[in-house]
Order: structure tokens, then sequence, then C-alpha cells
């Protein structure tokens, strides 16, 4: 129960970051898309935080995916720019970040293994906004193949940057005030 309770706060908190870059999003992007098209997708890592923090700490399947799907249904119900589209974005992440952790039976859980989850939830977002997925149109679906090299390249590097390796910087430092002495990531920085 603590886990459930730990991971929805935890992803709470991260939906007021969505909300906070559902609005502050717009310069960056804005001032990267002249230089190369599809590089915008550089600033697009915050939204794609919840789930490896929520993996780091809960160090259990389904993690990351629920923290991230929770992040992004508070994002819809709140209200943002593009409406309920946000739960399919969420989704996407989600898997990408949880694939990864699966892929190492979650059971490692370093700093590179954070940077490759938030670079998975990237791609996952990327497979979603280029219209990838059978049935579902994101916002650059039909986009140059140019175009979605670029992008999917952007969001990978800033999912692994702004999601993975500051998810993993963020655990750390909430670990070493003691909040998380009852998880396995508290209990390891206080053996230390």
């Amino acid at each position: 129960m603590v886990d459930i309770v730990v991971a929805a706060v935890l992803a709470v908190a991260c939906s007021f970051v969505f909300l906070v870059w559902n609005v502050a999003y717009a310069g960056p992007s804005n001032a990267l898309t002249p230089l190369l098209p599809g590089v915008q997708g550089l600033v697009n890592g915050p939204w794609f935080i919840a789930g490896p923090l929520v993996a780091l700490v809960i160090r259990k399947p389904g993690a990351a995916l629920f923290g991230e799907l929770v992040a992004a249904v508070i994002s819809a119900l709140v209200g943002n720019q593009w409406g309920p589209t946000v739960i399919i974005s969420g989704l996407v992440q989600g898997l990408g970040a949880e694939l990864l952790f699966a892929v190492f039976a979650y059971r490692v859980w370093t700093w590179w293994t954070a940077l490759l989850a938030g670079a998975l939830a990237g791609v996952g977002a990327s497979v979603y906004d280029l219209g990838l997925i059978p049935g579902l149109a994101g916002s650059y679906a039909g986009s140059s193949p140019a175009f979605e090299g670029v992008y999917l390249v952007s969001q990978a590097i800033s999912g692994a940057v702004l999601a993975g390796l500051l998810a993993w910087l963020v655990v750390r430092a909430l670990a070493a005030t003691g909040a998380l002495a009852r998880f396995p990531v508290g209990r390891a920085r206080t053996a230390r």
C-alpha cells in the first residue's frame, strides 16, 4: 500500500511539472524549430520524467507505467492544449521507460539505466507523435522522413537528460534527506 501511495504522490508532483511545462515549453520550442525542423523535441523531456522517477523509487514492475499514466491523467483532467490525448502520450512514454527496466529484470537501478529509460520514454513519445501507431494520428503524423529522424533522436536525447538523468539526481537527493528510507534506494544510500 505504501508503494502505491508514494508512487501516486510522486506522479502528482510530476503532473505539476507537466502543467508548468505545458506553458513554458513554447518559447524554447519555437526558438529551436527554425534551426532544424524536428529538433524542438529536445525540450520535451520534462514530460517524460514521471515514469523513470517513480520506477527508480518504487523498483517494482509497472511503476514507470503507473507514474507516467497517473501524471498524464491528472494533466488531462486539469486541462491542457492537447486535451485527453496526453493520456495516450503518457501510456506510450510509460511503456518505453517500463520496457527498459523490464529488460534488466527490475534489478539494475543505476544512472545509465535511468538515462536509457528516459531515452526510451522519448522514443515511445515519438512513436505516438509521429503517427506510427496504427489508428492514432499524432501531432506530426505524415512528416518527412528527415523530420521524423531528427525528432526521434531529439526526443530520445531530451528524455535521457531531462527525464532519466534528472530523475536519477532527484531520487539521489531525496534519498540523501532520508525521505526514502523505507525504500531500497533509501536503504542503499544509508548502507553507504
